[in-house]
């Protein structure tokens, strides 16, 4: 549980520095110790979001919702993942 929270707390001060990867691989290193805890996968589909990974998030934020269905910051994510994901679909469809 310690190195969990470790690892937690060196993404979430990626984060804050705006280091996008970085932090969605120590989230990910999280995921491997403790797959129930919502907080690190909703904090993954930030990262996600931020580097335009619109599928990854949506994916981390139906995992969260399956767990617990009324998460506002999954549901939140999700609508911003899935609003990227519009974005992209209509730029392709102009090339």
């Amino acid at each position: 549980m310690e190195k969990f929270k470790r690892l937690k707390n060196e993404g979430n001060d990626f984060v804050k520095m705006g280091e996008y990867e970085e932090a969605a691989n120590k989230y990910s290193e999280c995921m491997k110790l403790n797959t129930e805890e919502c907080t690190v996968y909703t904090n993954r589909a930030l990262c996600y979001l931020k580097l335009y990974k619109y599928e990854e998030a949506k994916q981390d934020c139906d995992h969260v919702l399956q767990i617990e269905d009324s998460n506002i910051k999954a549901i939140y994510r999700r609508a911003l993942a899935y609003k990227g994901l519009q974005v992209r679909k209509r730029n392709m469809a102009g090339i």
